[in-house]
């Protein structure tokens, strides 16, 4: 059975990601997102959105990235 790169589970069902021209195996979406998600630059949640970015900075909203001092980001709400 495949082993998952985050965990270490050898599950039946495993599924294989491709990004950068390297293959990782995850036997669940919780395991890619923590492998994979980037972390908000201000309170480090996983951004599984869209998330906002400025400058080489990512942030899981346009309120977390104006505590950082960001000014050119909104929400789309």
């Amino acid at each position: 059975m495949p082993t998952c790169d985050q965990c270490g589970n050898d599950y039946d069902k495993a599924f294989q990601v491709i990004k950068a021209g390297r293959t990782m195996t995850f036997d669940s979406f919780e395991c890619a997102i923590q492998a994979l998600a980037p972390t908000c630059a201000h309170c480090g949640v996983r951004i599984v959105g869209h998330g906002v970015e400025e400058g080489s900075s990512i942030f899981c909203c346009a309120h977390c990235a104006k505590h950082e001092g960001a000014t050119a980001v909104r929400d789309r709400a």
